[in-house]
């Protein structure tokens, strides 16, 4: 259930209110827009100034994760096990994966400090 409300951009308290104003939080390469509280049970989402700081060390985990994930599906792919057209690909994807990482970082974030 969590892992759904993480994934759907939902309020960790009440499950309900979204936490970012787009509905797509995937593939959207706009600048975020996040609500200060929850629009459904008010729940405070920055609890300080600078609490997203942390999430850069979330967001940094899941870029590695990812780069070592799209090495892994496409090394197969060419004849040498280090072949330097796997860096562009690497590059490319990560490119693409940005904007979503830096969302479901944050996102993240608040539910691990959401006792708070």
């Amino acid at each position: 259930m969590m892992i759904k409300n993480i994934l759907t951009n939902k309020c960790p308290k009440c499950s309900k209110g979204k936490i970012f104003k787009e509905s797509n939080i995937y593939f959207n390469f706009n600048r975020p827009k996040m609500h200060e509280n929850c629009p459904n049970c008010g729940f405070k989402y920055q609890k300080e100034p600078g609490f997203f700081f942390g999430a850069m060390y979330v967001s940094y985990g899941l870029t590695v994760a990812q780069g070592i994930t799209t090495f892994l599906i496409a090394s197969p792919f060419f004849e040498e096990r280090f072949d330097l057209r796997i860096i562009a690909i690497i590059a490319l994807v990560l490119v693409l994966l940005s904007s979503f990482n830096m969302r479901i970082s944050r996102i993240l974030w608040i539910y691990f400090f959401k006792k708070l």
